[in-house]
């Protein structure tokens, strides 16, 4: 099965983030932001960040090279590009706080998207442009900003939280298994890129944050604030699966309009242009005309634009290579305990998902052999069941050649209800003739006290599973959740 990240073979979950109680319209008062009371002005409060600048900048601009290695950037001479720039830098200057070397640039990508690394890095998808007006562009890119300067990424870095894992192109976080520091750093920020483009995970209270300092920003420079809103609300109705990647991403933190607007009413009153500019009309004209990549256009993009012929593959690796001792190790989480074979190794150990796996079962960008554990979030009330279809489904469609063998069963597990499922796929050892061989996968999914998922994925190329099998029920009845 494909590993979505060197740091672990990480499961592709959905995003089920917990409520959260929206700020008070008298006063903002988040983790990181107070209001003046006065001067209705968002005052940056301090947070608590893992990551100096110094690292967050080194990180973003190590993962933003490899994004331009492994995603359509437009060039630098392109117009689009240029006026996305120039719209940056006026945003960025009415940015409170540490002066971020924020940098702009647009991928050619037809999903409605834009994101922000740490440090300064800001993508924005061609599809969003060729969607938004001007200043609704400007609401997305402020927004980006914020979460830059409000540290967000860093900030929870080390922390529970779920990855949303995408594509089936495995990992570009260079040295993430093998101690890159910088890259085991990337994957502990809940960033991941694949077929699909790109997810950075954030919270509600991030989203409300980015919300407010955004609409300030955009108030500083003279964009209207509620374009920002409106924008987001225009996206939220399309709903159903073709929910627009951005909304994926950015879990809404409820009204968003009333949010911004109990947060501006005290500003001085400003009347604000909605009528795009003539630089604007004119980048407009030429983005209009390009052909954003699909996503299965992007896909064969990135096949043809990020093979690697050094990445080492598990090619007939010996059943001996992978065998687990006797004598086993635990590993300890904030949700869970497991104990696993002391020769395997955990992958991936600041994430919310890890991989625990021999060092033979183990390539650059796949895991052959080997347990994935992975613990997510859920909005209240979300039953076992539909957490597991959720997974399920996910694993199916991002894993080719993968499917289930019927429905997921009931399991007992410490005394605790779980669903168990098995399910095919494609390996990624090959024969002696270099044919791919058949993959067993056993999912199991669990559920906590607080209602979030522990979810368990045992892995081995078919015709080893049984011998593994034992290791993994040891595994499993080692599990115990927090």
């Amino acid at each position: 099965m494909v590993m979505r990240g060197k740091s672990a073979r990480v499961l592709a979950l959905l995003l089920l983030m917990s409520t959260w109680n929206l700020v008070c319209a008298a006063q903002v008062n988040t983790r990181d932001l107070q209001q003046d009371k006065t001067t209705g002005r968002i005052i940056l409060t301090a947070g608590d960040v893992s990551m100096s600048p110094q690292d967050q900048i080194q990180a973003g601009r190590k993962y933003a090279a490899q994004v331009a290695q492994q995603m359509p950037v437009l060039p630098e001479s392109s117009p689009v590009t240029k006026y996305v720039q120039a719209l940056g830098r006026r945003l960025a200057l009415k940015a409170p706080g540490y002066k971020w070397p924020f940098e702009f640039r647009v991928i050619n990508q037809k999903d409605i998207n834009a994101f922000a690394l740490p440090g300064g890095p800001v993508f924005v998808n061609l599809g969003t442009i060729q969607m938004a007006d001007e200043s609704e562009l400007a609401g997305v890119m402020a927004h980006e900003i914020s979460h830059v300067v409000l540290q967000h990424t860093a900030r929870d870095a080390g922390k529970e939280q779920t990855i949303q894992t995408l594509g089936a192109l495995g990992s570009i976080l260079a040295g993430a298994v093998f101690g890159n520091t910088v890259g085991g750093r990337l994957a502990q920020l809940g960033i991941q890129i694949g077929a699909s483009g790109i997810a950075m995970k954030y919270s509600r209270a991030d989203e409300t944050e980015a919300d407010l300092l955004g609409s300030q920003i955009m108030y500083d420079a003279g964009y209207d604030p509620y374009a920002m809103v409106e924008f987001f609300d225009q996206l939220a109705k399309q709903g159903g699966p073709g929910v627009p990647q951005f909304l994926a991403d950015h879990p809404n933190p409820g009204n968003r309009a009333e949010t911004v607007r109990s947060a501006i009413e005290k500003f001085p009153r400003k009347q604000f242009a909605r009528h795009d500019s003539p630089e604007f009309v004119a980048m407009k004209r030429v983005a209009d005309h390009m052909h954003a990549m699909t996503q299965p256009e992007l896909a064969q993009y990135q096949k043809t634009h990020t093979a690697d012929p050094n990445a080492s593959q598990p090619v007939n690796t010996a059943l001996s290579d992978v065998m687990p001792s006797g004598n086993t190790s635990r590993l300890d989480r904030d949700a869970y305990s497991i104990e696993y074979p002391d020769n395997w190794q955990v992958y991936g150990a600041q994430g919310s998902s890890v991989t625990i796996a021999p060092q033979a079962g183990v390539s650059q960008n796949a895991v052959a052999y080997g347990a994935s554990v992975s613990s997510m979030s859920t909005a209240s009330g979300t039953s076992l069941e539909t957490a597991t279809r959720q997974v399920i489904a996910t694993l199916e469609r991002e894993n080719q050649g993968m499917k289930a063998i019927g429905s997921a069963e009931r399991i007992r597990v410490n005394g605790g209800d779980g669903r168990s499922v098995d399910l095919t796929g494609i390996s990624p050892v090959r024969d002696a003739n270099g044919g791919q061989l058949a993959e067993r996968d056993w999912l199991v999914t669990l559920q906590r006290h607080d209602g979030s998922i522990v979810s368990v994925v045992f892995t081995a190329p078919q015709k080893d599973f049984d011998a593994l099998r034992p290791a993994f029920e040891h595994m499993l009845k080692s599990l115990r959740l927090k």
